[in-house]
This record gives C-alpha cells, structure tokens and sequence, in this order.
C-alpha cells in the first residue's frame, strides 16, 4: 500500500513504476489533488473525491500527479472471495476499462478513514486475525465503491441472472482467454447451453460470447504490441491464435489496423506516453 501525501511527480518520477501490471488488483483513492492516469492506453483525469478500480494484468501508469493525497491498495483475487456471508466484488475488477468512482462529499471522511485504518494495518506485524482485519476493511470500500456506482446493472450485487452468469463468465474469460476461444468450452466450465450463455451475455452485455472473447484476446494483443517489443508472430502465439494472418486480420478488425501499423504509429508518435 502506498499514501500520498500531497506528491508531485511527472511519469519519470512516479513512485509506482510505469508502465507496469500486476497479478493483483490495484485501489487507487484521492482525497485531493489531481493527475492523469493510463490504463490500457486510455487515459483518466485524477480528480479529487474519486475511487479507480484497475483489475490485475491491466497496464497501466500514472503520467502525472500535482499536490495528491491519497492511496494506492493493492491486493490479491483471494480477498475478494471471502468466507461465510461476506460478499464476492470480483465483478468491480472484470470487463471494465477504467472504473472510475465519485465519492459523495459526505463520505470522503469516513472512507478516508477508513483508508489510513487499512495503512496502519498492513505496517503492524503479522498476527492473529491480521488477514480477516485487511479482508473486512477491504470489502467495506468496495461496498461502498458498488453503492457508488449503481447506475452501472453489471456492478449490482442484486443483479439479474443473466448479469450474474455474465459476471461468472468474464471471471473464466480472464482465466481461459489465452488458451481457449470456443464458445462450447466456455458454455462447459459454466454448466449452461451455448445458446443461454449466448442470449445472456447478449442480453447483459450487448454482444454474444465469441465476441467478447476475440475483444478479451485482442485487448491482450495490443497491450503486449503497445509495451513490449515481443515480435508479432510471438504475440499471436501468446494470445493462443496459432494462424498470423487470421490473427493480424481479427486484430485490424478490432483497431482499425494491422499489428504492425498499430505498433509504429504508437512508438513513432507519442505513443500514449509509452
């Protein structure tokens, strides 16, 4: 976890490497300040009195902060899983690109509170109970973040069964993509037909499985074009698309241009900041 308390920095001298990504889910609280956030290369203005959920393996940067307070809480899947009664947020961190939060001025406070109780925390030594304390504070900002942020359906707990089997669909997805893109494997691992999966994630998510599927692999392909120098034949093997040519057609289908093009229009220009 870290505090910020009231940085300045441009993206040379962000704290938090850039760009980088994790296998951990990234909370990213201001109090106040302001900044400008990449993800995916996607950019997002900071502003004061805002959560952002990034999920793990998204890329992502900070490319300026100014006078920032604040946290960034990091975290792995496994807290999201709680025991007994206690709610599953996994849904905040899949088949979102930014997700931005305002916070309602009378709650900064209390979440900030909050916040710095969790800081305290994780500096103390390892102890009884020391994971349920992290898992309980935890869960209580991403209640919030959900209450927060009702006028998305997908981020309601009490949601609709086809918003619900499309949650447990993206949670497979970000599991399988690389490895699996049929339609009947995905259909298997949720014990459903393909033809209910298919009217769900139409129905809750505006487009059918294959192509979420084929976004999900592609989403992966620019990241990898756009921050490593990994060759393009390596990354359609990467992405689980053995045929290159397939793979640079779905690829221009999607951006609008081939890997290739992609990459050097980023590198040649400004590149997003990357």
């Amino acid at each position: 976890m870290i505090l910020f308390e009231g940085d300045t920095f441009t993206d040379e001298a962000c704290p938090v490497p850039s760009p980088h990504r994790h296998e951990f889910h990234e909370l990213f609280w201001t109090r106040s300040g302001e900044g400008r956030h990449l993800l995916d290369g996607e950019r997002a203005t900071v502003t004061a009195n805002t959560l952002m959920l990034t999920g793990r393996g998204q890329i992502h940067r900070f490319e300026m902060a100014r006078n920032l307070f604040g946290a960034v809480i990091r975290f792995g899947g496994e807290l999201l899983h709680g025991p007994g009664s206690l709610p599953d947020f996994g849904h905040l961190f899949v088949g979102h690109g930014i997700l931005t939060v305002d916070v309602p001025p009378p709650d900064t406070e209390r979440l900030d509170a909050v916040v710095r109780a969790l800081a305290a925390e994780t500096r103390q030594a390892v102890e009884a109970h020391s994971t349920d304390v992290h898992r309980y504070l935890l869960m209580t900002l991403l209640a919030w973040a959900e209450r927060w942020s009702v006028q998305d359906p997908f981020l309601r707990h009490e949601a609709p069964a086809d918003i619900r089997l499309a949650r447990r669909f993206a949670d497979v997805l970000e599991r399988d993509f690389t490895r699996h893109h049929d339609v009947g494997h995905y259909a298997r691992e949720l014990d459903v037909s393909s033809g209910t999966l298919w009217r769900a994630l139409s129905r809750a998510r505006g487009r059918p499985p294959r192509t979420l599927i084929t976004e999900r692999v592609m989403l992966e392909a620019a990241r990898l074009l756009r921050f490593t120098d990994m060759p393009v034949g390596a990354i359609s093997e990467k992405v689980g698309v053995q045929d290159q040519l397939y793979f640079s057609r779905a690829f221009k289908n999607r951006y609008g241009e081939a890997p290739l093009a992609y990459r050097t229009r980023l590198h040649g220009g400004d590149g997003g900041g990357a």
